[in-house]
Parts: structure tokens; sequence; C-alpha cells
């Protein structure tokens, strides 16, 4: 009778450990793969929409950096009381980022993006030049006439201490669901 009374209270321990095993493995990929942020307005038509829910990879820059090409979400200027904004990675630490004639320049060579963008007709900041400091990055819309991102003041460089994440699935609506690239 002693030992069935060892055996269940063994088992009840192995079943509650199991439980917090799972319990804490479910903790661990919502909170760094699981994070919710809403695209606002269309700056980033047409691979977001507005309104479109995303979900976070905040582990994504803890053991590495963001990478050209990388769809972000930041504060911008840092700041905790503005909305998230996401966009495109365009220039890397320690780049100079020039937008002129329409194009965009990466250290005076010419940068041809993998999908096409049309011409951007507003160089703002980007106009004479803009070089990017350690952990610093230039960041643009897809919807490159109708974004306001690192071209403008509002928005300016973005600190490597200010990105949440790399957006890398949208949830909902069900009509855009999939991966982001």
């Amino acid at each position: 009778m002693n030992v069935k009374k060892r055996s269940v209270f063994r088992n009840i321990l192995l079943w509650a450990f199991e439980i917090l095993v799972v319990i804490l493995f479910a903790y661990v990929v919502v909170y760094f793969f699981g994070q919710t942020r809403t695209n606002i307005g269309q700056s980033m038509d047409t691979t977001l929409s507005g309104g479109d829910t995303v979900l976070l990879n905040t582990l994504a820059y803890q053991f590495g950096t963001p990478k050209r090409g990388d769809v972000i979400a930041f504060k911008p200027n840092g700041s905790s009381t503005a909305y998230t904004s996401i966009k495109r990675v365009i220039g890397l630490p320690g780049e100079t980022i020039q937008i002129k004639d329409g194009m965009i320049y990466i250290d005076g060579a010419v940068y041809i993006e993998d999908k096409s963008y049309p011409a951007i007709t507003n160089a703002g900041m980007a106009e004479d030049g803009i070089t990017l400091g350690d952990r610093e990055y230039f960041v643009l819309g897809d919807n490159r006439n109708n974004s306001e991102d690192s071209r403008f003041a509002d928005v300016g460089v973005v600190s490597g201490d200010y990105i949440e994440g790399k957006v890398w699935f949208v949830i909902s609506p069900s009509s855009h669901r999939g991966f982001v690239s």
C-alpha cells in the first residue's frame, strides 16, 4: 500500500512538471514570436495594408541585427507614446544613403531592389545623403511616394534600441494572411 501511494504521488508530480513545461514553452513562443502589431496607414502598400495585424519575431534582433530588406516594427524617435511604425530596412549602420533622380544610392552605388517600387518623387532629407551611425537604420515604406519614413524628420533614422522586432506574418484579415517578405 505504501508503494502504491508513493507511485501515485510520483505520477502527480510528473504530471504537474509536464504541465509546467508546456505552459513555459507556450509563454516563450507567444512572447518571442506571437506579439502583434497593427499596421496603420497605407505606407506599406502592397506588402501590408492599413489595418493588417502582424506577428513580430522579437527574438530575431536579440542575437542578430536587421538585414537590408527586413520589415521591422519600431517606435519612431523612441517615443513610448507613439504608435508602432512598420517599414522596410534599406540602409545599414555606417552606410550613406542618398536619393536622387528617384533612385536610392547606398555608398554612391545604385541600390537595385528585389521588388519593383515606383521612382521616389520626394527625397526629403536623403537628397543630400544621410550617413548612418552605429546601430542606425534607414527605413522606407513600400508605398514610396506615400510614406512617412527616414526621409522625414518625424521618423528620421531608426536606432536599433527602438526596434521592437521583425515582422514575419500577417494574421488578419484572413484575405492577407501569410508570411511577409
